[in-house]
């Protein structure tokens, strides 16, 4: 086990703190950082003590690029099938038209979270391990994403056999990863539901 690393912030400033990021820097970040944030990854809970879960890491520009060209149309068939709209959803719809949109908005390393599909709760516990990553990535002055635009064109036969996936596994939670260029503005949620509360008197 690596040794624990030393953040600024607090989990309870780090959960606030983190944000969904679409502009990064070209700094590339290094395998040591990389493996630290797989560390924090594999520290989630599991189910039954199954860890199911495997990483394909991608810092290949050219194979990023591949990925990307191939979601679009992808992305685009099933939105069309869907036939869903919205002013926020035209919007996204008119940039994955765009030739020159790249769905990982440029970042360097993109992690793809892999789940044993034999595995009983294996999507629930590639997404508890998808938040560690994230969180872990904020308290490190780095960017994450999810990308589930991607997912169609990861999990495509064609492309699994290009990056080494096996049928044993799926692609759960695709993550991009870098440092930010943009100034983070604060997000803001609405209020926590309660759809009921049962109160011992």
């Amino acid at each position: 086990m690596m040794p624990l690393l030393k953040v600024e912030m607090n989990i309870f400033e780090t959960i606030l703190a983190r944000r969904s990021i679409r502009s990064y820097k070209a700094q590339a970040v290094d395998r040591v950082t990389v493996n630290i944030l797989l560390e924090a990854a594999v520290r989630a809970p599991t189910a039954i003590h199954q860890e199911p879960w495997a990483f394909i890491i991608v810092q290949d520009q050219p194979l990023l690029q591949k990925l990307s060209d191939r979601a679009k149309p992808l992305f685009l068939a099933k939105a069309a099938a869907q036939q869903s709209s919205s002013k926020h959803h035209d919007h996204i719809l008119e940039a994955f038209r765009s030739p020159g949109f790249n769905i990982f908005y440029n970042a360097g390393t993109l992690i793809l979270i892999c789940g044993k599909k034999a595995s009983p709760s294996f999507e629930a516990d590639c997404w508890l391990a998808a938040e560690n990553l994230m969180l872990a990535a904020c308290a490190m002055g780095l960017g994450t994403c999810v990308i589930g635009s991607a997912l169609p064109a990861v999990n495509d036969p064609e492309v699994e056999v290009l990056l080494g996936i096996s049928d044993e596994f799926s692609v759960i939670a695709p993550i991009i990863l870098g440092y930010p260029d943009e100034e983070i503005a604060p997000s803001f949620r609405k209020p926590p539901l309660v759809l009921s509360k049962f109160i011992a008197t």
